[in-house]
């Protein structure tokens, strides 16, 4: 037998309509008296998080935000996160909104107790074996879109102000205590939101998929996760009040976070860095560059491909599945290339080294060289 393998899986999930009203209890189940809640600037003055800090102030929880979080957040929304949390004496984050707001507040609940900079804790080897594991506050996880599942996720993106590179931050507590996932919180999304977020949580199921790493569950549920994606993201994009719909997208994001932990690969590796340099948006970047990858990958993984698309009713096998997905992004307006995107050409030597440098790239499985990722920016762009 030579096959090894580390697998996690996620936390408690409070799934439902209305379920965001179990806010308080979901508190004290988790041991927060005094939390603070951590979203991103546009979602700071709508009315599901004021109607979140109603719950919270009528149970005496105080009703303390800090939203001072840019969509691709930084360490210097992190170390203002995490002072306005020691000033306030909080004893637990609610992560609230979509990815950014959930890395932020995650992040913030793990280093207000760390006397090391953040970037010691990458996910790099066991880097997270430095952190003081007792120091790291709970954390309850509220999403309101559907897309990178970072409510069930072990990890944070921070962006480097300085270098403009992303860096995955990793340690196992991440993990929040629990998680509400109520799809009454996702119907407010903007189309264009609404698509980039559900294209976000189809790349991660398809990369968990491609991904040559041996994790049978994770592959399972990735599967049943690009599916579902399939079946609901074109309702949610026409019928933003589907709220059967919009639960079941919830539910695929969990499904792509949960099913990733088996790895990502070139798509990520491309979008981390055009995200971090250009600030686009992750989800709709993902989906810019996704047939470039396909077609890169295709020798690795065709097969593979082939046996989803049958999953899926996409007959053709692997041409099918790719033709699915250009008529997949045409139909939502997801841009063709990442020019329309405001994606230049003339810092395409920069990304090759920012991607080839990223985390997600031992999970491609095809190779990733200068040589083809040179190709897959050129024809991305």
């Amino acid at each position: 037998m030579t096959l090894s393998a580390n697998w996690s899986y996620p936390t408690a999930i409070r799934f439902g309509a209305g379920r965001i009203s179990e806010i308080a209890d979901a508190c004290a189940q988790a041991g927060m008296k005094k939390p603070l809640l951590v979203t991103d600037k546009g979602l700071a003055d709508l009315p599901i998080t004021q109607a979140t800090l109603d719950l919270l102030d009528a149970a005496g929880l105080g009703r303390a935000m800090f939203s001072e979080v840019d969509p691709n957040p930084n360490e210097k929304n992190l170390d203002a996160g995490v002072a306005a949390y020691k000033a306030g004496g909080h004893d637990g984050v609610i992560a609230f909104g979509g990815g950014s707001g959930l890395d932020l507040g995650k992040m913030v609940a793990f280093m207000a107790g760390q006397p090391r900079p953040v970037w010691d804790f990458e996910d790099v080897d066991d880097w997270w074996t430095r952190a003081d594991a007792d120091a790291i506050a709970p954390i309850i996880a509220v999403p309101t879109t559907a897309g990178t599942g970072s409510e069930v996720g072990r990890a944070s993106v921070i962006t480097n102000s300085e270098t403009h590179v992303k860096k995955i931050i990793f340690h196992p507590k991440v993990l929040p205590t629990i998680v509400i996932a109520d799809p009454e919180l996702t119907v407010g999304m903007p189309p264009v939101i609404t698509v980039g977020t559900g294209m976000d949580a189809f790349a991660h199921c398809l990369e968990a998929f491609s991904s040559p790493h041996f994790h049978p569950m994770s592959q399972g549920i990735a599967l049943e996760g690009m599916r579902l994606v399939q079946e609901n993201l074109p309702i949610v994009a026409r019928d933003g009040g589907n709220i059967e719909a919009r639960g079941k997208m919830m539910v695929a994001a969990a499904m792509g976070a949960v099913a990733f932990q088996k790895g990502l690969g070139a798509i990520h590796a491309i979008s981390h860095p055009i995200g971090a340099v250009y600030n686009t948006h992750h989800g709709m970047t993902n989906a810019v560059v996704m047939p470039p990858v396909l077609r890169m990958n295709r020798p690795a993984i065709e097969t593979r491909i082939a046996r989803a698309a049958a999953y899926m009713g996409i007959e053709g096998g692997f041409d099918g599945f790719y033709d699915y997905v250009l008529e997949l992004r045409a139909s939502l307006g997801v841009p063709d290339r990442l020019r329309d995107l405001g994606v230049g050409s003339d810092r395409i030597d920069e990304l090759v080294e920012m991607a080839l440098q990223d985390p997600s790239v031992g999970g491609n499985p095809v190779a990733m060289t200068a040589e083809n990722t040179r190709a897959l920016f050129e024809a991305s762009i």
